[in-house]
C-alpha cells in the first residue's frame, strides 16, 4: 500500500476513533446524568411525608440557624433535610413575641417575630377550600394555603428556590393582640363575634378584614431568609401591563424571546432557564401574578430566582392560564434535569405526590381534590408544549444540560 493510501486510511480511522469515543462519552454523560435525576426523584418520593417534630439532631443548634446554613445561592434548602420536619415544627408552634404589619405590598400580611428571634410572614385565611375565584388569573385575596401548597410543589419538582412554609392556627386575641405594635392594634376589630383585622397594605380596607372563627385564625407562616443574604427585586421580563387594553410586548411579538436573550442576565447564566422553571411552577398553581421577582442582591444573574410570594395560586381549578407558559413555548428550551422531573410525575403521580407531602401540615387538608385534579391535567399540556418544540427544534435545541454541584458546607 502506498504511503499517500495509508495516511488517507489511517486519517479515516482517526475520524472514526474520536467521532465513536465523543459520542460514546456523550451518550455515557446523558445517560449518568438521567440515572441520577431518576435517583434524585426517587430520594424526593422517599422523604415526601415529613412529620412535624421538635426533636433536633443538633442539639447545640436551634432551629433557625439550621435554617439559616441551609441557604446558598442556588437553593433555600438541601435535598436531602432531616431536620425540615423541626424546623416547620417550630414555625407552626413557637411563641409570637412581637407582632407588626406585613413588609410593603398589596396584600393583608403581618410580620410576626418567634421566641428566638425568627421573622416569619403571616398570611390569614380569606377562603374557603373549595371556594372559587372568578375573573382574571390574578383576582382576589391571596390564599394562604396555595403558600403552603406552593412550597411542597417545589420540593417535588426538586427546584428548592421557594423559603419554607407552613400552616398556622394562632389566637388573635392572647397570641397577637399582646404583642402586637400600635400601628397593627388600631386595625383590629369585632364583626360579630369574631376577630378582625385588617392590617396596613395597598388594598388593605376597613371594609375588608380578615376574620378569625372567634379568635382562631388560620393562616400560614412563610420563614424569613437570613438577613446575610440580601434580595434584589427585578422586573419580570413577561409580566402583564395590568391595564386593560394595553397588550405586553410578549403577548403580540413572536420574536420577543430573542430579544431577552440579548438582555443581561438572560444573556448568559442560569437566569432563563430559571424563568422557565417558574413558568412551568405558576402554570402548575395558576399563578399569573408574577410581575416581578427576586434574586440575591449583587449575583450577576448567577444565584436562583426566589420563589416567593406564590399566594395568587389555587383560585380556579377550571382555568388553565395558557400565557403564563409563554417564556417556554416562545423560547423552546427547557433544562433536562426539570423535562426528567415532569416526566416522571405523569399518570397521576403528581397529584398523589402533593397530596402526601400536604398531609402532615396543620391545615390540612391543604387543597381541594379540584385543584388536585387539576396539577395533573395542567402537566400534560407542558409536556405536549415541549413536544411542540422538540418536533420543530429538535431535542438538542430544546432539551438544555445546567447541572450545578452545590456545597452545604
Amino acid at each position: 500500500m502506498k504511503l499517500k493510501q495509508r495516511v488517507v486510511l489511517l486519517a479515516i480511522l482517526l475520524v472514526i476513533f474520536i467521532f465513536t469515543k465523543v459520542f460514546l462519552i456523550d451518550n455515557l454523560d446523558t445517560s449518568a446524568a438521567n440515572r441520577e435525576d431518576q435517583r434524585a426523584f426517587h430520594r424526593m418520593m422517599g422523604s415526601l411525608h415529613v412529620e412535624l417534630d421538635p426533636r433536633l439532631d443538633h442539639t447545640l443548634q436551634s432551629p433557625w440557624e439550621i435554617a439559616a446554613q441551609w441557604v446558598v445561592p442556588r437553593e433555600v434548602y438541601p435535598e436531602e433535610t432531616p431536620e425540615l420536619g423541626a424546623v416547620m415544627h417550630a414555625m407552626a408552634t413557637k411563641k409570637i413575641i412581637k407582632a407588626d404589619v406585613g413588609y410593603k405590598g398589596t396584600q393583608l400580611k403581618a410580620l410576626l417575630i418567634l421566641e428566638g428571634g425568627q421573622k416569619v410572614v403571616f398570611k390569614p385565611k380569606r377562603y374557603a377550600r373549595d371556594y372559587v375565584v372568578e375573573g382574571e388569573p390574578y383576582a382576589g385575596y391571596d390564599r394562604h394555603n396555595a403558600e403552603v401548597a406552593a412550597f411542597h410543589l417545589d420540593r417535588i419538582l426538586g427546584f428548592r428556590r421557594a423559603p419554607l412554609v407552613v400552616g398556622r392556627f394562632v389566637n388573635l386575641r392572647t397570641e397577637i393582640k399582646p404583642v402586637a405594635t400600635e400601628q397593627l392594634l388600631g386595625t383590629f376589630m369585632t364583626v360579630g363575634n369574631n376577630t378582625c383585622f385588617y392590617g396596613k397594605c395597598y388594598y388593605c380596607r376597613e371594609t375588608e378584614p380578615a376574620c378569625a372563627d372567634g379568635d382562631i385564625m388560620e393562616g400560614s407562616v412563610t420563614l424569613w431568609l437570613p438577613d446575610v443574604w440580601p434580595l434584589q427585586k427585578h422586573r419580570h421580563p413577561w409580566g402583564r401591563t395590568y391595564r386593560e387594553g394595553k397588550l405586553a410586548r410578549w403577548e403580540y411579538d413572536e420574536s420577543y424571546c430573542d430579544a431577552v436573550k440579548k438582555t443581561s442576565p438572560y444573556d448568559s447564566g442560569p437566569r432563563l432557564l430559571d424563568i422557565i422553571d417558574t413558568a412551568i411552577f405558576d402554570y402548575l398553581i395558576g399563578n399569573a401574578d408574577r410581575h416581578h421577582y427576586e434574586s440575591f442582591q449583587d449575583d450577576e444573574g448567577a444565584s436562583m430566582l426566589i420563589l416567593l410570594d406564590n399566594a395568587k395560586s389555587f383560585g380556579n381549578p377550571a382555568l388553565d392560564e395558557r400565557s403564563i407558559l409563554a417564556p417556554l413555548y416562545q423560547c423552546c428550551i427547557i433544562r433536562v434535569s426539570t423535562w426528567n422531573r415532569l416526566n416522571y410525575l405523569k399518570n397521576g403521580v403528581l397529584k398523589s405526590a402533593l397530596k402526601t407531602a400536604m398531609s402532615h401540615d396543620p391545615i390540612s387538608p391543604v387543597l381541594s381534590d379540584p385543584h388536585l385534579d387539576a396539577l395533573d391535567q395542567r402537566l400534560l399540556s407542558i409536556l405536549a408544549t415541549v413536544k411542540q418544540c422538540t418536533d420543530q427544534f429538535g431535542p438538542d435545541v430544546v432539551l438544555v444540560e445546567d447541572r450545578m454541584t452545590l456545597s452545604h458546607l
